[in-house]
C-alpha cells in the first residue's frame, strides 16, 4: 500500500509502498478514506535529530477517518463496514484520566511508550491503518469523511478550548480569535454557535480575514502592532474576556496578553514556541488565567462531530490525493493553503 512517511531528519516527507498492516489482539484495521494535514506535522518536520521523539520512518498524519476492514482477536464495540473517525490522543486506558474519557490528559502514556498515530504511532496518511483498540473509534454516523477528518484535530482542539471558558462568554462578551488557519476558523464557528459573544478576527492574511468573516466573525483586524489597541477600542477600553491564540508566537503572545480583560482567559493553542510572562505585576491584568490546551476528551469529539451533522460547523477543505501529499505538505508551508487540507488516499 501508499504511505506517505517523514524518513530522515530534515528531509521532505515521501510516498512509499509498505506492507498493509495486520491487526493484532485488540486492534482494529482501518481502510483510511480521508486524512488530515496539520501545521503541528511541519513542526515536528523541523525538529532537530537530537530532539527528535520518534522512531523513524514514520507514517504520517493524526487526524483520520476510515472503514474498519478487519479486526483483531478479541476486539469487540466495532463491525467490519463501520465508518468511524480515530480519537487521537490515546492513553493507557485504565487510569481516572482515561475512565473519564480524557485520553488527552492521561498521566501514563508518556512513559508506557504509547503515542498517537502520525505522531510517533503510524497514521492515517496511508491506504490502511492500525487503530490499537476500538475505544479510540467514534461512529460517523453518516457525515462525510472528508468534512470529518479535520473536525479530528483542527475541530476538537478548538472546541476543547472554547468550552473552557464557556461561563467567561456571556452576552455583551468579546472573543479574540487570533490566527484564521485551519484551527481558526473552525473556532470562529463553534464560537458563534456556542456562545453569545462578539468573535474578532485577527490575521496577517486579508484571504484569511475574508474567510473569518465568511464564517460568521463579526469584526475583522489585521494582526499587527496595532491589533489590541483596535480590540480594546471594540471593547470600550475593557479588553477581550477570552482570546484564542492559534499561532503561538511572541508577537501574537504580546497582542493576546495586551488584548485580554481584567478575569480574562488567555488561551494558547499554537505551537509557534512563544512564551509571555505569567504573574502578580507580570504584565497580564489582574486575575488573568492562561492555558495551554492539548486535544481534547472522546467525549467532545462525538459532540463536534453531531455539530457537523446538525450543519453547524464545516472545514473549508482542498483535497489531494495521496500522491500529491507532499505537495500539499508544501503549500501548507508557504502559507498557501486556506482552512484545512484532506488527503484521499484511495483517490
Amino acid at each position: 500500500m501508499k504511505a506517505v512517511q517523514y524518513r530522515t531528519v530534515g528531509a521532505a516527507p515521501e510516498v512509499v509502498e509498505v506492507p498493509v498492516p495486520e491487526p493484532g489482539p485488540g486492534q482494529v484495521l482501518l481502510k483510511v478514506t480521508a486524512a488530515g494535514l496539520c501545521h503541528s506535522d511541519l513542526a515536528v518536520m523541523s525538529w532537530p535529530g537530537e530532539q527528535f521523539p520518534y522512531p523513524l520512518p514514520m507514517t504520517l498524519g493524526h487526524e483520520g477517518v476510515g472503514t474498519v476492514a478487519a479486526l483483531g482477536t478479541g476486539a469487540t464495540g466495532v463491525a467490519e463496514g463501520d465508518d468511524v473517525a480515530v480519537y487521537g490522543p490515546w492513553g493507557c486506558g485504565r487510569c481516572r484520566k482515561c475512565a473519564q474519557g480524557k485520553e488527552n490528559c492521561c498521566p501514563h502514556a508518556a512513559g508506557l511508550g504509547i503515542m498517537p498515530p502520525g505522531l510517533g504511532s503510524p497514521g492515517a496518511l496511508a491506504e490502511y491503518m492500525v487503530v490499537d483498540s476500538p475505544r479510540h473509534l467514534v461512529p460517523l454516523n453518516g457525515l462525510d469523511p472528508v468534512q470529518a477528518a479535520p473536525l479530528t484535530d483542527a475541530g476538537l482542539t478548538p472546541y476543547h478550548a472554547i468550552r473552557a471558558s464557556l461561563r467567561k462568554l456571556v452576552p455583551g462578551s468579546t472573543a479574540v480569535v487570533i490566527g484564521v488557519g485551519g484551527l481558526g476558523h473552525l473556532a470562529v464557528q463553534l464560537l458563534r454557535a456556542l456562545t453569545p459573544a462578539r468573535v474578532v478576527a485577527l490575521d496577517v492574511s486579508k484571504e484569511k480575514l475574508e474567510l473569518a468573516r465568511a464564517v460568521g466573525a463579526h469584526e475583522t483586524l489585521l494582526s499587527d502592532d496595532g491589533a489590541a489597541v483596535r480590540v480594546r477600542e471594540l471593547t470600550s477600553g475593557i479588553g477581550a474576556e477570552v482570546v484564542l491564540d492559534f499561532v503561538g508566537v511572541e508577537a501574537t503572545l504580546a497582542v493576546a496578553a495586551a488584548s485580554v480583560a481584567v478575569a480574562g482567559d488567555v488561551t494558547v493553542v499554537g505551537i509557534g514556541g512563544g512564551t509571555f510572562a505569567v504573574g502578580f505585576g507580570g504584565g497580564l491584568p489582574f486575575e488573568v488565567s492562561a492555558s495551554a490546551p492539548y486535544w481534547g476528551s472522546r467525549g467532545e469529539l462525538v459532540e463536534v462531530l453531531e455539530l457537523a451533522r446538525q450543519g453547524v460547523v464545516s472545514s473549508h477543505i482542498e483535497t489531494f490525493t495521496i500522491e500529491d501529499a507532499p505537495l500539499a505538505y508544501e503549500r501548507l508551508h508557504a502559507g498557501k493553503i486556506s482552512g484545512r487540507v484532506v488527503v484521499l488516499p484511495h483517490g
